[in-house]
């Protein structure tokens, strides 16, 4: 009886980590029928998991369908205390350096979310919540992680549509391809208000050698950001440098 309960619970934690596999690609959410469908799973046995996610705060179902819930963007943000903790002397240098917000995220595949943070001292300034979640697509901290990824990857994630977020936003499948040769070429991403209105960034993939892949990242209020666009890819490159040299260090 015990094996077949321990059997029984290992089925359901199987189950439950393929719908928060399916929803992972798919940041804007899926119907029940939707997931079943891509599941392979029974309607009723995703329609009772669901539930039980939704209670824990791992899934949302809302008007716009299921969605990854805040827990676990929360989950994401403690998992990389190590990272954070050796970065964060050289994100608040950087921060002090240009008086404006540095980001650190993680990367996860048609997103990247946010786990470490150093606002900026201005009162105009660029923050988010920890464990936000941004589409890889119109952020510059996404474009510099997809730009770091096999073809192959982009190209599974360019099949389900890119959203336009704003009138800026690159949404056609070529220009992204093209923008993403350029910022491998460049070695820097940039977000001229493709996110959100007002909003400007810049942002570089860390050579970590860890299984997960990050970014760095500065944002910035689009008024401030091309009068100081020079000075602050300057000092981001110089970060990036200090944290992956303290990396090889601690490795």
């Amino acid at each position: 009886m015990r094996e077949a309960n321990e059997n029984q619970g290992s089925q359901v934690i199987i189950r439950a980590a393929q719908i928060l596999r399916a929803l992972e690609s798919q940041p804007r959410g899926l119907s029940i029928t939707a997931l079943a469908k891509e599941t392979g799973l029974p309607r009723t046995t995703v329609h009772r998991l669901v539930m039980s996610l939704e209670s824990q705060q791992l899934l949302i179902n809302g008007v716009n369908g299921v969605q990854l819930g805040p827990a676990l963007a929360r989950l994401a943000a403690s998992a990389h205390t190590d990272l954070v903790t050796l970065s964060r002397p050289a994100m608040e240098m950087l921060s002090r350096r240009t008086h404006e917000t540095v980001n650190l995220s993680v990367y996860r595949g048609m997103h990247v979310v946010l786990v470490s943070q150093y606002a900026s001292d201005q009162e105009l300034r660029v923050i988010s919540p920890l464990g936000t979640a941004f589409p890889c697509h119109s952020s510059a901290h996404g474009k510099a992680l997809w730009a770091s990824q096999p073809p192959a990857n982009i190209d599974t994630f360019l099949k389900s549509g890119l959203d336009a977020r704003t009138k800026s936003t690159i949404t056609h499948k070529q220009a992204l391809l093209t923008e993403l040769e350029t910022v491998r070429n460049s070695g820097f991403a940039i977000d001229r208000e493709e996110h959100a209105r007002g909003v400007c960034a810049i942002g570089v993939v860390l050579n970590t050698h860890l299984s997960e892949q990050y970014a760095l990242s500065i944002a910035v209020p689009a008024l401030r950001f091309e009068e100081k666009y020079d000075s602050l890819l300057s000092m981001l490159m110089q970060c990036k440098a200090e944290i992956e040299t303290l990396l090889d260090a601690a490795n």
